[in-house]
């Protein structure tokens, strides 16, 4: 007997990936983390909802139509990334000196540059003149996309200070923002790697026929699948680390709920203050 199973692996892993997402949302708004990471959670947001756009619109539309509805919207969430990073930064190292926290910021950005020229392709430049809207479209990709190949550099390079010198500053081991940083940094990692294979396999190898095209076809189809895998298990870290308060929070709230003691004999002005 042979069982069937009607759903696709992209399907599957669409579903687990909007139900995290819809969890996260909630853990963040539940537990009142949002006031302290709003920016996280906005990128979370707009990554819902074009989930929720994709299976709403996709087959629905145009497809020039789709292409103006989700560029822009890629756009946006790139510039929204790049906040994530000063946000988690700010986090992460607000005890730093501004003298540290300019040269870091140009060496990161720095570092994260001149991998993002040395990566490729570039377009020639004529190849992105506007002189109609399908090449403002195509403009638009090529800004997001770049966006987010530097937003996947400078978070595994924010991954790794975490890592590093965290523990110094703000973000110690249990810390929300070491443990938010560390998921971005998985994340961004394990793109960047996909994204380096499929260059390789892209350069390497060369189809003959149509079967050997679609056997490379569906390497890139299994390399997108395995990033989206990693994407979920990040997604169950995060629910699981922002539901649980920091350590020595509770501790540090019932010291300044519990009423100061009050001294028996002695006067009123020396009466012991409470601890902070």
């Amino acid at each position: 007997m042979h069982l069937h199973f009607p759903f696709t692996t992209t399907q599957v892993l669409w579903t687990l990936t909007f139900a995290a997402q819809l969890v996260l949302l909630v853990v963040l708004l539940g537990r009142d983390r949002i006031k302290r990471y709003p920016w996280f959670t906005a990128s979370m947001t707009l990554f819902t909802l074009r989930l929720l756009a994709e299976v709403l619109l996709g087959g629905r539309m145009p497809v020039i139509v789709l292409q103006a509805i989700f560029i822009p919207l890629g756009v946006l969430m790139a510039l929204v990334s790049l906040l994530v990073i000063v946000e988690m930064a700010r986090r992460a190292f607000g005890g730093a000196q501004r003298q540290t926290w300019m040269i870091g910021s140009l060496s990161a950005l720095a570092i994260a540059g001149g991998v993002l020229a040395a990566w490729g392709p570039w377009p020639h430049p004529q190849d992105l003149a506007v002189d109609s809207g399908l090449a403002l479209l195509r403009l638009l990709q090529f800004i997001a996309q770049k966006t987010d190949m530097l937003v996947d550099l400078l978070t595994v390079e924010l991954g790794l200070l975490v890592a590093l010198f965290g523990s110094r500053f703000q973000a110690g081991w249990r810390s929300h923002t070491q443990r938010i940083v560390i998921g971005l940094s998985t994340v961004s990692l394990g793109w960047l790697a996909i994204q380096a294979t499929w260059q390789m396999i892209a350069r390497n190898i060369h189809p003959h026929n149509q079967a050997e095209y679609e056997h490379v076809m569906g390497l890139g189809t299994k390399l997108v699948s395995a990033n989206k895998v990693i994407y979920v298990a990040v997604l169950v870290w995060w629910i699981a680390c922002l539901w649980r308060d920091e350590l020595g929070t509770g501790l540090v709230t019932e010291t300044l709920e519990a009423p100061a003691p009050e001294a028996e004999d002695a006067p009123a002005e020396n009466a012991p203050q409470s601890e902070l």
